[in-house]
């Protein structure tokens, strides 16, 4: 067990394809939990989704560059994972983009 994290584009036909995976990336985890709490949700943030727009992801660049994920702990989410995921993160914001620039929907969702 532990955490599983997932990215994907939505097309217009409700067609969903994956584009980024991470397993145990706890502050990325938290960053996305508040943004899907500032939207309106208000499950537990497990097997839930957050759509993602355009300044999102622009939120979500500035926070990884600088470092600047919140720290986030969790009996399943693993330890602070920034560094070993920064790259990876970085191309998941470029890939996002390219899909938000095509009409595509952009979620993010995970499962502990």
């Amino acid at each position: 067990m532990g955490l599983d994290q997932y990215a994907r584009v939505v097309d217009n036909d409700g067609t969903e394809t994956e584009i980024a995976y991470w397993r145990k990336h706890p502050n990325l985890q938290g960053w996305m939990e508040d943004l899907y709490i500032k939207k309106g949700g208000t499950q537990e943030f497990n097997c839930e989704s957050v759509s993602l727009e355009e300044e999102d992801i622009d939120a979500l660049e500035r926070a990884v560059n600088y470092d600047k994920l919140p720290t986030t702990e969790g009996f399943f989410f693993g330890d602070e994972a920034d560094q070993h995921y920064k790259k990876q993160d970085l191309q998941f914001i470029q890939d996002a983009r390219k899909a938000l620039e095509n009409g595509l929907r952009v979620e993010y969702s995970s499962w502990w």
